[in-house]
């Protein structure tokens, strides 16, 4: 069995989302071996179940709670208007 990535070392959101992307540049690079990108799958997904963690674990005021319930309503209107 593979041993999970250690992630301990992110400790925001951000830098989360800026090893991912870093993630994603080595993975589409030619000279990447498949063993390689499957090591960089496994690190993106404890990634991603960390940066899960993190957002469950915050506590959003107010005012940030309502922008969040109104985004996806915002996000269609702006699709439509688009379209």
């Amino acid at each position: 069995m593979a041993r999970k990535p250690d992630v301990s070392a992110y400790k925001s959101f951000d830098q989360i989302v800026e090893r991912m992307d870093e993630i994603v540049d080595q993975v589409r690079g030619k000279d990447t071996s498949l063993e390689r990108s499957l090591d960089l799958f496994d690190e993106a997904i404890a990634l991603g179940s960390k940066a899960v963690d993190l957002v469950d674990a915050t506590d959003f005021s107010p005012a940030e709670l309502a922008r969040l319930k109104d985004a996806p309503e915002a996000a269609a209107a702006e699709s439509q208007g688009g379209a």
